[in-house]
């Protein structure tokens, strides 16, 4: 039985795991994991373990979409909670650089590599168990919820850190201070075990499992008769997954390197930011159930084109109450691409392989934009010692988003079990 009702389902706490490493990369790692004289390229070399965590991402979507499409949603997400748990809290307890020399970073990376498996499959899973849950004409807003995990983790990553930082010396967090949310992962593992155990079986999976099994690899059948799909979606995630880490990450290299502020600067903006993310995601959700995906998508692509030079325009001012308002409207934009798009992307494919497709085309998309959006705006800014480059990058990601999203067709409606309308749709899209 699932105490949570058939629908509503709890956001994806794993990603506190994924968002934790993010901000650690960018204000502690560097100095521990890659000492250098310049705290810029220490920062990169940070950032490069980050990206890689991106690289294995896809990895994990095919083999848990090729199993999730076989055996069931429910299986792949337990097992992927507990990769991520255990692979954070593993980074909790690793030695520095000071302690055993190159040995540290190999396993920092080690350990990011199963992050990054883990997330490829955890997403998908999460964002399908909601949707096949969920009936037609609300799924955007209950397919919202998981999308909530992204602020939610990000919201108390930053906050554990922001706490630390407030409260501790410089020394002291950098000695032990900054393990303290990793070893906190376990808690978050036991917490979403008994969450995931009680939740049911996909009813949409259950349906088509009865009706017939994929005949080729679910890999396969997604590349041959679903390429298109699979292109949507990637370009789709371009203008968001990037705008995200320039908004979330960067910005704690740009106030405390750039701009000589302290850590809570940063972290600050991004915990207010990510509170109110977390609200208005499931109300972008609402607005996409009545005039569509593709509308609030593309309001969000084009609002962040244009909010990336207002954006560092606003931190230049050092002031931390712009800085704040600066983090919350730029989030807020972002909410509008990342509200309705759970939904969106579930309806591009049919059941039989739509953990499969769902994820290749979402991590596929991470490596090209997630991945390489720190180090793209840390090795821009370090070039040409400005951000309008960094926002050009954004705009350019912008356009992308904007282009797939008008070659898509609208999804606002259509029914997750009818695979015949789901098929004909993708042959005369």
């Amino acid at each position: 039985m699932d105490p949570f009702g058939p629908r509503w389902r709890p956001p994806g706490i794993k990603l506190y795991d994924f968002f934790l490493y993010t901000s650690a990369a960018a204000l502690v790692f560097g100095k521990l994991f890659f000492p250098t004289n310049d705290p810029l390229t220490g920062t990169l070399l940070a950032f490069l373990t980050y990206a890689v965590g991106f690289l294995a991402r896809p990895i994990g979507g095919l083999v848990f979409g090729h199993f999730g499409d076989r055996v069931g949603r429910k299986k792949l997400l337990v097992l992927s909670l507990l990769l991520m748990g255990g692979s954070t809290c593993a980074m909790g307890i690793l030695p520095t650089y000071g302690g055993v020399g190159v040995l540290a970073p190999i396993l920092l990376t080690l350990l990011r590599l199963v992050q990054g498996f883990a997330l490829g499959g955890e997403w998908g899973g999460a964002v399908l168990i909601v949707s096949e849950h969920g009936d037609d004409k609300r799924r955007g807003f209950w397919a919202s919820w998981p999308q909530c995990g992204a602020p939610g983790g990000n919201l108390l990553a930053t906050a554990v850190l922001a706490i630390l930082a407030a409260t501790q010396s410089d020394e002291a967090f950098l000695s032990w201070g900054w393990r303290i949310p990793f070893l906190l992962s376990g808690a978050l593992v036991v917490i979403g075990l008994w969450i995931r155990l009680a939740v049911s079986e996909s009813p949409v999976f259950l349906a088509a499992q009865e009706k017939s099994k994929p005949e080729h690899a679910p890999v396969v059948e997604v590349f041959r008769n679903h390429w298109r799909a699979v292109l949507i979606t990637i370009g789709s995630r371009m203008a968001e997954n990037v705008s995200y880490y320039v908004i979330t990450a960067f910005i704690l290299v740009y106030v405390t390197t750039g701009l000589g502020l302290s850590k809570s600067a940063g972290l600050n903006a991004v915990l207010i930011g990510s509170a109110v993310h977390f609200l208005t995601i499931p109300l972008w959700g609402i607005l996409s159930d009545r005039i569509g995906r593709r509308p609030v998508y593309l309001f969000g692509a084009i609002g962040m084109a244009a909010w990336s030079f207002a954006f560092f325009a606003m931190l230049d001012t050092k002031n931390s109450g712009v800085i704040i308002l600066a983090a919350t409207v730029g989030l807020v934009l972002h909410g509008a691409m990342y509200g309705p798009q759970a939904a969106f992307f579930s309806e591009q494919f049919p059941t039989r392989v739509r953990y499969t497709g769902l994820s290749v085309g979402g991590q596929l998309s991470s490596i090209a934009a997630g991945a390489v959006a720190p180090l793209i705006a840390v090795a821009l800014f370090k070039e040409f010692g400005s951000t309008v480059p960094v926002s050009l990058y954004v705009v350019a990601m912008c356009a992308l988003t904007v282009i797939a999203l008008l070659v898509a067709r609208e999804t606002k409606g259509e029914s997750l079990h009818s695979e015949v309308l789901t098929e004909r749709s993708h042959v005369s899209a």
